[in-house]
C-alpha cells in the first residue's frame, strides 16, 4: 500500500499534493512534527484522509476501509488482532457505515434553511442566529421579515416612523440609505379564508401538503359565513329586513357590497337555504369524510412504506445472523488453533528453561574449573572495592565469598569469607577475614577434624609490607568438623586489618579499586 502511495506522488507533478494525488492516506512528511498515532490510518500508517472510525475504536482512511471491506468478507480489524486477540468481538468486524465525518464538530455542512452557506457543525447555531438570510421571523404587527438579531431590537413604532420618513425622501436617497433590503415572503393561498402562514415557495408547498385538514376547516367556516350573508341578502330583497339595517359579519356591508358567485343572481326567485341546520351538517359531514379519507390514504401509504422497510430489515437481520454464525464457527476453529499453538509454545518454553539451566550449570562448572586451586594455595582478586565496601557499610551486601579451592586433587574443599566493614569485634573498624570448610565430594576418605595450619595474606601491590596472619584450627570447634550442610561456620580473624590502614594512601593494598587476598594451607 505504501508503494501505491509513492507511485501516486511520482506521477502527479507539482509541489503541493491535491486530494486525488493520495488514493489512501497523506504521507507523514507533510507535517513538521511527527503526528500522533491517533492521526494515522490503521491500514496504511499514513495520515488519515476522510477518517472513518470503527466500533472497536480504530481509525481508517475512507479508501483503505472501502478496499478492505470490498476485497474481504467478514474481515476483522488488524489492529485488534495485533493488540489483544483475546478481546475480539463483533465490534471488531469492519464495515463502511461508521463515519467520523457525520459527528465531527469541525465538518462543513450546508445550512438546512437553503441559504447556500457551508458552515462548521459547531457554528451552525451562530450562523442561524446572525448570518442566515432565510432564518427570519415575521413581525405580527408590521408584517416585516426580520433576522433573529434584528427581531430582538425591532420596534414597530420606530419602524413606522422610519417608513414615514422614508416615503417623504426621494428615490436617490432611498437607494443610498437602504443598504440591506428585507426578503419578501409569499403568503399561503388560503390566506383569504384565514390562514396566516408566510414563507418561501418551497415552505409554502410543504405547508399546503401538511395542512389540508386545517384548510378544509377554514373553508367550511368561510362557506358558513358566505351562506349566512346570502340568506341575509335574500331576506332584505324580499323586504323582511330593512335595507339600512343589513349588516354582514359586523362589517356594515350592504347588499351591493357582497361578492356573489357567478352562478347566483339575487332576485325574487333566489334559491338559497336560509335554514342552515341540515345543509350545514351535511357539508360538515362531507368535509370530515374527505379529511378522513385523505388521512386514511396517507396512513395506508406510510404503512405500506413501513412494511417494505420492515421486510428489508428482516432480510438484513437474517443475513447478519448467518454471517454471525459463520463468524462464530470460524472463531471457534481459530480458538482451537490458538490453544494448540499455546500448548506448543509452553512446551518449547519448558525446553528452553531446562536448556538455560543446563547452560548455567555448565558455565558455573567451567568458571569453577578455571578458578579452582588444588595445591592448598589460593589467590583471591577482589574488584570494585569502593562500591563493595559501601554496600557492606549500608548492609546491602555484608560479606563476600571466594570461589572454592582444594588442599589437593581429592582433598578438603574450602573457601574464604571477607567482611570489608568488619564483623563481631571488628565491625566498623577492621576488615574481617574468615576460613570456611565446605562439604566436598571426598570427605568420607579424609581425616577429621580439619587440622592444617591456615595463613592469610593481604598483598601490598608495591611489594613492600604485606599483612600476614595465621592460625591453627581448634579441633573441638564445630567449624572444623566434617560438614553436614554445604559449609561449616566460618572461623578466622575478625580484626585482620584496620580500615584506616586499608584506605591510607601510604599503602598500596587497594590499587585501581582492586585488592588481592592470599590463603596458604600447610598440607605437610
Amino acid at each position: 500500500m505504501a508503494e501505491k502511495t509513492t507511485r501516486g506522488l511520482q506521477d502527479v507533478p507539482g509541489s503541493s499534493p491535491d486530494e486525488n494525488e493520495f488514493p489512501f492516506g497523506y504521507p507523514t512528511n507533510i507535517c513538521e512534527d511527527v503526528p500522533d498515532q491517533k492521526y494515522l490510518c490503521s491500514n496504511c500508517n499514513n495520515i488519515l484522509k476522510k477518517a472513518l472510525q470503527t466500533l472497536c475504536g480504530h481509525r481508517y482512511c475512507s479508501a483503505c476501509l472501502s478496499w478492505i471491506v470490498r476485497n474481504n468478507k467478514n474481515v476483522i480489524c488488524q489492529k485488534c488482532k495485533e493488540e489483544d486477540p483475546s478481546t475480539l468481538s463483533e465490534g471488531s468486524l469492519l464495515a463502511e457505515e461508521r463515519e467520523h465525518q457525520s459527528l465531527c464538530e469541525y465538518a462543513l455542512i450546508p445550512c438546512h434553511t437553503g441559504c447556500g452557506h457551508m458552515v462548521m457543525r459547531k457554528k451552525l447555531a451562530d450562523h442561524l442566529e446572525n448570518g442566515c438570510v432565510n432564518n427570519v421571523t415575521m413581525c405580527q404587527k408590521c408584517k416585516r421579515s426580520l433576522s433573529s438579531s434584528e427581531y430582538q431590537e425591532h420596534s414597530c413604532e420606530g419602524n413606522l416612523c422610519k417608513e414615514q420618513n422614508h416615503v417623504q425622501t426621494d428615490t436617490p436617497s432611498k437607494e443610498k440609505n437602504h443598504s440591506t433590503p428585507l426578503i419578501n415572503k409569499d403568503g399561503c393561498r388560503f390566506s383569504e379564508v384565514g390562514c396566516s402562514f408566510r414563507g418561501s415557495k418551497e415552505k409554502i408547498k410543504e405547508h399546503e401538503k401538511t395542512a389540508v385538514g386545517a384548510h378544509m376547516l377554514l373553508l367550511l367556516q368561510h362557506i358558513k359565513q358566505l351562506k349566512a350573508s346570502l340568506c341575509t341578502a335574500a331576506k332584505a330583497a324580499n323586504g323582511s329586513i330593512p335595507h339600512s339595517e343589513l349588516n354582514v359579519n359586523g362589517a356594515g356591508k350592504s347588499i351591493s357590497d357582497l361578492q356573489i358567485p357567478g352562478g347566483l343572481e339575487i332576485n325574487g326567485d333566489l334559491e338559497v337555504d336560509c335554514f342552515p341546520g341540515s345543509s350545514v351538517s351535511e357539508d360538515e359531514s362531507v368535509l370530515q369524510q374527505l379529511v378522513r379519507e385523505k388521512v386514511i390514504s396517507e396512513l395506508e401509504n406510510k404503512l405500506h412504506v413501513f412494511e417494505n422497510i420492515v421486510s428489508v430489515l428482516n432480510k438484513e437481520v437474517e443475513t447478519s445472523n448467518l454471517e454471525i454464525t459463520a463468524f462464530r464457527r470460524q472463531s471457534e476453529l481459530d480458538q482451537n488453533i490458538i490453544r494448540g499453538l499455546e500448548l506448543k509454545i509452553a512446551e518449547l518454553h519448558r525446553c528452553l528453561t531446562q536448556k538455560d539451566a543446563g547452560l548455567s550449570s555448565l558455565h558455573k562448572s567451567l568458571l569453577f574449573s578455571e578458578q579452582a586451586s588444588y595445591d592448598g594455595v589460593f589467590l583471591w582478586k577482589i574488584t570494585d572495592v569502593g562500591r563493595k565496601l559501601q554496600d557492606s557499610v549500608t548492609g546491602r551486601t555484608v560479606s563476600l565469598y571466594s570461589p572454592a579451592f582444594y588442599t589437593a586433587k581429592y582433598g578438603y574443599k574450602v573457601c574464604l569469607r571477607v567482611y570489608l566493614n568488619g564483623d563481631g569485634t571488628g565491625k566498623g573498624t577492621h576488615v574481617s577475614l574468615f576460613f570456611v570448610v565446605m562439604k566436598g565430594d571426598y570427605d568420607a576418605l579424609l581425616p577429621w577434624p580439619f587440622r592444617h595450619k591456615v595463613t592469610f595474606m593481604l598483598l601490598d601491590q608495591n611489594n613492600r609490607e604485606h599483612i600476614i596472619d595465621a592460625f591453627r584450627p581448634d579441633l573441638t570447634s564445630a567449624s572444623f568438623q566434617r560438614p553436614v550442610n554445604d559449609m561449616n561456620v566460618a572461623s578466622g580473624c575478625p580484626m585482620f586489618l584496620p580500615l584506616s590502614k586499608l584506605q591510607s594512601p601510604k599503602y598500596a593494598y587497594v590499587k585501581e579499586d582492586t585488592l588481592f587476598l592470599k590463603c596458604i594451607i600447610e598440607t605437610n
